[in-house]
């Protein structure tokens, strides 16, 4: 998947090195704003059975 995302980027490979870090970053964001937040919730962590 890698070298298919590589090929298809335009540029040289500096250009192409830039434009990996910013899609990185972007689905980085993407992942810790969007996703995990709406994920938590449901979660079991909070279903503790252990009682006092």
């Amino acid at each position: 998947m890698y070298p298919w995302i590589w090929r298809h980027l335009p540029g040289g490979a500096g250009l192409k090195a830039v434009q990996a870090l910013v899609l990185v970053l972007a689905v980085c964001a993407l992942l810790l704003f969007v996703v995990f937040p709406w994920v938590e919730p449901r979660l079991p962590f909070n279903d503790v059975t252990v009682g006092s």
